[in-house]
């Protein structure tokens, strides 16, 4: 009677699963002697280090170990990645910092479905994880069946050199965006963590991502992202469920945090009413008409803005005034605009800004309000209405395609075993993202209680700690100040930016220092498993995607390996000297670069996967289209460019905001590429998504 030989696949999944349990447990054990450590007296100055030191080591040794030069492991893994080892590995590289750290944010600051200026955080958790049905059903199996590397090579394949070259540049335009958010987030975390500044945190962290993909490549990428898949679920239910447990007495916030809403409803009705936050909007107020007064003429108001500190800190040196007000005076003298453009530009966010925090909630909208204005009300409140709607699906829009085009993520589904395993791999992945995205809205809404409750309300002088220490990482992260000088810090006199909402809640909920530090740890393994892939993309696209093709088929080689590590170098240094910029918040960055890949991908994937007579030329000026339509209209909405032009702001199409300016985008493409392909006349054969 013969024996059955052992199957390699199960014999192989059972090494994982041993592998990820001991890791689970090695992992808790540490959170257990590190709150240990903390109640017998380790300092916290000791406690962020350490977090941030085993993080990165425990990353960079996975991609030590899972070092290669081989193409096939370096660019798909081997594709021998089981199922949900893959899923949790997608799931890691979706949540990025984005989603970590600014989507509760967003929906804190926006409400569920936002205003007429900003399109609601609901949003991005409807348009994200519906994007990955249509990778489910549209896109990836059928990518994996024609066993290729990168997004490029599905391009060179199916359409040839022109369309491959666009992919190329717009694989490398829309990840270098993402991966300038990540890398801020990493020096955001990594600055509060150990107390440097924030240019050498984004250097400690960066230490992590250039070990772990230079040397392994996805192979390494796709174990690391396991683990730090770990790292950031536990990094994200533990804070919220102890916020819902100290709140509502139950941990399970998903299911629980919709008592709170009616609460925030009456403390919102509260607010509104209340004489000190109505004498905070009225010095809003009166700030946006001095400023409005300023814009008339820029240069004059310089000028005199200028004469009068000067006076003024001529006047203090007279009357041998103390240091500490000479220093202020001459800090506000240097930062004043040095021209009557720049005093334009500076004053007009300015008075924007003032003109939000004079309205009631400091220009936030009500938590549970559906869309702003009203369908029954003035003319003006039904067109608030309407154009907050239009946006909030006009972003989701473009986030669901978004995630079936953008190329770090498709490249994910190469990696699996056999087309069969790449869909059970997207379902593994919606589950979980779901586990994540799920307490997202409650863990905003838990933060919002917290903060109307307990934090507004109490004297300037008792403020906690934790508020002066975030403002040191970054002064845009959070604002008080005591505007109308009661000494009691009103709702309205507090600003938490959207990067904010996730980092400071176990602090905001009193929670131990260690959940802080691994809250973190969680946002630095989001940031890292996203910055990853993103920095792996970049350097394949341009290695790898511009190495020779014969009989469309992309030459492969080790020495393009080699080369594509030292571009992901490269890649890496220019995108962190961006990232020390601060160009704009995560959120901001990210959905960008979802509109970008959109426009420029969607289109090209779709008709050239299902449409026989999509043509070589058509899917190239398709793309071209597409992409050049969304980044025109970025730009030409652009406040700072609009200035630079000498155009007033706005140039909105029908309200519509930049962000998501592939609605335009993907629309045009569709159309370019099926005009131009009926005119081409080409048939060819469509490759199939069924094999097993």
């Amino acid at each position: 009677m013969s024996r059955r030989s052992p199957d390699p696949a199960a014999a192989g999944d059972a090494r994982h699963h041993r592998l990820m349990a001991v890791f689970i447990v090695g992992f808790l054990a540490f959170l257990a002697l590190m709150a240990w450590a903390e109640r017998a007296g380790l300092s916290r100055d000791w406690i962020g280090p350490i977090f941030l030191f085993l993080s990165v080591m425990a990353y960079a040794g996975i991609g030590i170990y899972a070092r290669t030069t081989d193409p096939q492991e370096f660019y798909v893994a081997g594709r021998r990645i089981p199922a949900m080892y893959n899923g949790m590995a997608t799931a890691a590289d979706w949540m990025s910092a984005a989603s970590f750290i600014s989507l509760s944010g967003a929906l804190y600051l926006q409400g569920v479905s936002g205003t007429a200026a900003q399109p609601g955080g609901l949003a991005y958790v409807l348009g994200w994880t519906g994007g990955f049905c249509l990778v489910g059903l549209l896109i990836a199996p059928r990518l994996r069946a024609m066993e290729l590397y990168t997004v490029p090579d599905f391009f060179a394949a199916r359409f040839g050199a022109g369309p491959r070259r666009v992919a190329v540049l717009g694989a490398v335009a829309c990840s270098f965006m993402y991966v300038v958010a990540q890398i801020y987030g990493i020096g955001l975390i990594a600055s509060r963590l150990t107390g440097v500044q924030f240019e050498i945190g984004i250097l400690l962290g960066l230490g992590g991502v250039l070990l772990c993909s230079f040397l392994g490549g996805m192979r390494a990428i796709t174990w690391t992202q396991t683990v730090q898949y770990v790292v950031l679920l536990l990094a994200f239910l533990i804070p919220v469920s102890w916020l819902a447990y100290k709140q509502l007495g139950t941990p399970v916030a998903p299911l629980a945090y919709g008592a709170q809403l009616p609460k925030i409803a009456e403390l919102e009705d509260a607010l509104i009413a209340s004489p000190a936050e109505q004498q905070v909007r009225a010095v809003f107020a009166a700030r946006a008409q001095e400023l409005a007064q300023r814009l008339q003429d820029p240069a004059a108001a310089l000028a005199r803005e200028r004469t009068r500190l000067d006076a003024r800190l001529r006047a203090l040196k007279e009357q041998g005034a103390e240091l500490s007000q000479l220093m202020q005076v001459r800090r506000e003298l240097t930062a004043l605009p040095h021209d009557a453009e720049a005093a334009r530009e500076a004053w007009t966010r300015a008075m924007q800004e003032a003109q939000e925090r004079a309205q009631p909630l400091g220009g936030l909208p009500r938590q549970g309000q559906a869309f702003a204005g009203d369908p029954e009300g003035t003319p003006a409140q039904r067109a608030a209405f309407d154009v907050s709607r239009l946006n909030f699906l006009a972003l989701m829009f473009c986030l669901m395609v978004g995630t079936a085009s953008l190329p770090h993520l498709l490249t994910r589904f190469y990696t699996t075993r056999s087309v069969a395993d790449t869909r059970r791999s997207v379902a593994w992945s919606l589950l979980f993202i779901a586990l994540l995205y799920l307490g997202t809205p409650a863990l905003a809404v838990l933060v919002k209680y917290e903060v109307m409750e307990h934090l507004v309300g109490s004297q300037f002088g008792e403020l906690p700690a934790w508020i002066a220490q975030w403002a040191r990482v970054d002064p845009g992260l959070i604002s008080v100040q005591d505007v109308n000088g009661d000494g009691v810090l009103q709702f309205g006199e507090i600003r938490l930016g959207a990067d904010m909402i996730m980092l400071a809640t176990p602090e905001l909920g009193g929670l131990p220092y260690v959940v802080s530090g691994l809250v973190a740890a969680g946002g630095l393994a989001a940031a890292l498993s996203t910055a990853d892939g993103l920095l792996l993309t970049i350097s394949n696209a341009l290695v790898h995607d511009t190495s020779p093709i014969r009989d469309k088929v992309v030459v492969v080689s080790e020495n393009r390996v080699i080369l594509s590590k030292f571009a992901l170098l490269a890649a890496a240094m220019v995108a962190t000297f961006v990232a020390v910029l601060k160009p704009a918040e995560i959120l901001s960055l990210v959905t960008v670069s979802f509109s970008l890949a959109a426009a420029t991908f969607f289109p090209g994937l779709v008709t050239g996967l299902f449409w026989r007579r999509a043509g070589t030329r058509a899917a190239t000026w398709g793309m071209l289209a597409g992409a050049g339509v969304t980044t025109g209209y970025m730009l030409w909405t652009h406040p700072g460019l609009r200035a630079w032009w000498g155009l007033p702001p706005g140039g909105l199409w029908w309200g519509i905001h930049p962000i998501s300016a592939g609605v335009f985008g993907v629309p045009l493409g569709f159309a370019v590429i099926g005009l131009g392909s009926l005119l081409e006349r080409r048939v060819v054969a469509l490759p199939s998504g069924n094999a097993e």
